[in-house]
């Protein structure tokens, strides 16, 4: 591996480490690395956002505005125009704003950025960009696979690391090995680049915080896991003299009450299917009304303005639903923008809302019982289990023999069964030990006791200024 020379930016070079799902609760006895980090510079909650989900979050840290300005709602939305709900989506023109690279690069033309995966990673004007991005031949398969910015970077990483490995990001396997391939495919940009600002993701604790809830005994590993891996990334970057940043999204709190809005949308006569082989589909297009539901929050998309009351009041009085946001409630929350749905529905403590639409699990969609993050018109964590009630292991099995001889499969192992589900995120808690956080090494650049997640963008952009006495001024001035 070569080893070059850092970028000549004028700029202080940073690596931002993006933990998901850490929040302060979770620093103790499993974290040392991270309670050593936290206790030599400064630790600072950040106050939630509303959704509090990947995209949304990420699009404010980056932009320094709220999703009214930039425009990412959720994870997912309704786009009116082609009547199709999309989750997921890779383009970073869906981001309506400019980027703290732009800003980075107008202070100084031999600034830098390298993206490893953080969201809408894909035609933006970072340097290095690296983020999954699966084939899918004709023939049925899902292959693992990247995409990177600049084209020849993809060739080049999986000779060093090996093929990333998907199906350890998302799905039954996930775990630390996918962290751990980003966490490597940054020191190799790092050694091979230098770039001014490496924006590091690692999902780890995700999954599990999702999968057993913050309180189980089970999240001791996982959080040892991450916080080693976290470890080694800051001794390395520090040894380079990159000032290192460590910032989550959201918390996650404990979940054990799914509600199933489109079900109880459907049971008032306003969701429309399509049948097709004897199971249903979503036809967004031709519903009075529907949710798009993303962890804690759903956007309810409403074609018959005429329903829009009877909607809203069916919602209200709906158990596990905390609160029905209209149009002031969309501004006070800054989420008055066009992508956003008719009305947004937060979920009370505890609950979270599937995307589920069918009345009977035997008309559901084949791509319910799979990992199958596009076509589904909503998040769905479930995807995070085998299917408890079903021999998941062995149609595992079989399907995987069968791609192995090179004939089609479906990996259809995930259950129906929202139960299984025990931690979410999405809605305010107000908790601030339950929440995200932003740490750092230089006490100096943080003035606030909390940061508003807008403010996360100029913690971001005084590091690389290096503007230390202002954020002293700030202190003194507070």
């Amino acid at each position: 591996m070569t080893n070059i020379p850092a970028t000549s930016s004028k700029l202080r070079r940073t690596a931002v480490l993006n933990v998901v799902g850490l929040s302060p609760n979770l620093i103790g006895p499993y974290t040392p690395h991270l309670q050593a980090f936290a206790a030599r510079g400064k630790q600072v909650p950040v106050r939630e956002l509303l959704p509090a989900v990947t995209c949304s979050v990420q699009a404010t840290y980056l932009t320094g505005k709220w999703p009214s300005e930039h425009g990412i709602v959720a994870n997912g939305w309704y786009f009116r125009d082609d009547c199709e709900i999309k989750f997921w989506r890779q383009s970073n023109k869906l981001v309506q704003q400019p980027k703290l690279w732009d800003a980075a690069r107008e202070l100084d033309p031999a600034f830098s950025c390298a993206n490893l995966f953080w969201w809408y990673n894909m035609y933006s004007s970072v340097d290095f960009a690296v983020t999954p991005r699966p084939m899918y031949p004709s023939d049925g398969l899902k292959l693992p696979d990247i995409y990177t910015q600049p084209a020849e970077l993809r060739e080049t990483l999986n000779a060093e690391l090996g093929e990333f490995p998907l199906f350890q990001f998302w799905g039954p396997n996930a775990s630390i090995r996918s962290s751990r391939w980003i966490a490597d495919s940054a020191k190799y940009v790092e050694e091979t680049h230098g770039p001014t600002l490496s924006l590091v993701y690692l999902p780890h604790l995700d999954y599990g915080l999702q999968k057993y809830g913050p309180e189980h005994p089970a999240m001791h590993t996982e959080l040892r896991e991450i916080d080693a891996l976290v470890g080694d990334l800051v001794a390395f970057y520090e040894a380079r003299d990159v000032q290192v940043v460590i910032l989550s999204e959201y918390g996650i709190e404990r979940a054990w009450r799914p509600v199933h809005l489109n079900r109880v949308l459907r049971d008032a006569g306003m969701i429309a299917v399509r049948e097709e082989r004897g199971l249903e589909l979503l036809d967004a297009g031709m519903c009075a009304a529907f949710a798009v539901a993303d962890h804690q929050v759903a956007h309810i998309y409403v074609n018959d303005p005429s329903r829009l009351p009877e909607v809203r009041a069916l919602l209200e009085n709906l158990p596990g639903v905390a609160a029905v946001l209209d149009d002031k409630g969309k501004r006070e929350h800054h989420l008055d923008h066009e992508r956003s749905g008719d009305l947004v529905v937060v979920a009370e403590p505890g609950a979270w809302f599937t995307y589920y639409y069918w009345q009977d699990d035997a008309r559901a969609p084949d791509f319910a019982r799979t990992v199958e993050i596009h076509k589904k018109p909503g998040y769905d964590p479930a995807e995070l289990f085998l299917d408890p009630h079903a021999p998941a292991k062995l149609k595992a099995a079989r399907a995987l023999a069968r791609k192995k001889l090179g004939f089609r499969y479906l990996m259809d192992v995930i259950g129906l069964d929202a139960s299984v589900v025990c931690g979410s995120h999405g809605r305010i808690s107000g908790d601030a030990q339950r929440g995200p956080l932003l740490m750092v090494a230089d006490a100096a650049m943080l003035p606030e006791n909390a940061l508003e997640p807008t403010e996360v963008y100029d913690v971001l952009l005084r590091h690389l200024t290096g503007q230390e006495e202002v954020a002293q001024r700030e202190a003194v001035a507070q």
